[in-house]
């Protein structure tokens, strides 16, 4: 199967001028290259751009800022494929891509068409952490469900209902023929005043539309594969698709302010590559690309020497840096992507 790429390395990766890009809300610090980088690299089935990007700089989420292409391309970066080389120009720094010559120079970029073998193409950070929180509906928020496509029977007047079984649901409209399936379950809290910023939507399974609501008739739809048998009242929700994660990494606004409301995936704190999520969304800029610090909260100390009794707030230490891929009103999920120190419930989320 051949993939081909009209002019891709002339009209979209070839040096568009000597400025870097610079991603919106980026540090104006100078990006720094990482010790002992390469002067360049042929990209692996599997890679990612954080990882080759960290291959190159100190502060690999930065990559934005000094990739060499115009800024429709930074927001479409799926378009590297394995067998491409990138190039370090340590100057600016900025990154570059070409093909593998194969002769140890690199490729003269001209117009012209590649025809390449079919690949995966490169993805921001890896899908196989997050494949299922981006599948599957993950928070059902306060006040949300009025109003929301809802089962409303199952055939055969059954009380539950599996694959392969059909159900009847209201509010069911045009905008896709595949829907997950979820209900409502318990509430997730803020760490530090308790508030509720939305429950658990506990997943139940997908089904596809079969028959299309019409004015007061409800819509049929046949239940395709299912974690829990679906019952009456029973939240519907469009499925997402997954095929290609490809967003930019860029710095929140200045002084946001969270905390770790829950960690997936750990027992007690978070490492590299584990899912979390924070009191943050929607309501406060947050979206998927943003790169957040998390930073570990220390108890204050009370000082109880010389006569007297003080007490002293500590300072917060990074522990790591986390990359946001679904966002709600109140709360986001990150994938640590870099952790020097265990991330717990009630760490700092910050701008990095």
């Amino acid at each position: 199967m051949q993939k081909t790429l009209f002019g891709l390395l002339f009209s979209v990766f070839t040096a568009m001028s000597g400025t870097a890009f610079a991603a919106e809300g980026a540090n104006t610090d100078k990006v720094q290259v990482a010790d002992n980088a390469p002067d360049s690299y042929v990209v692996k089935r599997g890679d990612t751009l954080w990882a080759i990007s960290g291959k190159f700089l100190k502060q690999p989420w930065r990559w934005p800022e000094v990739w060499r292409m115009n800024k429709d391309a930074i927001h479409n970066p799926h378009l590297i494929y394995p067998g491409q080389t990138v190039y370090l120009d340590r100057n600016g720094p900025t990154l570059s891509l070409g093909e593998n010559s194969g002769v140890g120079g690199r490729d003269k970029l001209s117009p012209q068409v590649y025809a390449k073998d079919a690949e995966s193409p490169i993805t921001s950070i890896s899908l196989d952490a997050i494949k299922n929180f981006l599948e599957e509906p993950l928070v059902s928020e306060s006040g949300d469900e009025r109003g929301l496509p809802s089962v409303i029977a199952i055939e055969d007047n059954r009380v539950a209902g599996g694959p392969g079984n059909n159900i009847f649901a209201k509010g069911v409209g045009g905008v896709t023929d595949q829907w997950s399936i979820y209900r409502r379950g318990q509430p997730i809290r803020h760490p530090e005043n308790k508030e509720i910023l939305g429950y658990e939507a506990m997943y139940v399974g997908n089904a596809n539309t079969i028959v299309a609501a019409q004015g007061d008739t409800a819509a049929e739809l046949k239940i395709t594969n299912s974690q829990h048998e679906a019952s009456v009242g029973d939240r519907l929700t469009p499925a997402v698709k997954t095929d290609v994660f490809a967003y930019a990494p860029h710095a929140p606004a200045p002084g946001i302010r969270g905390v770790v409301t829950s960690l997936y995936g750990s027992v007690g704190s978070a490492g590299r590559y584990s899912v979390i999520s924070f009191s943050l969304g929607k309501n406060d800029g947050i979206e998927p690309g943003h790169v957040v610090a998390v930073n570990r909260s220390r108890h204050p100390v009370v000082y109880k020497l010389d006569g007297t009794k003080e007490s002293y707030k500590l300072p917060e230490a990074r522990s790591g840096l986390a990359f946001v891929f679904r966002v709600f009103n109140r709360l986001s999920y990150a994938l640590v992507m870099d952790a020097v120190e265990p991330v717990n419930v009630g760490d700092a989320v910050v701008a990095p």
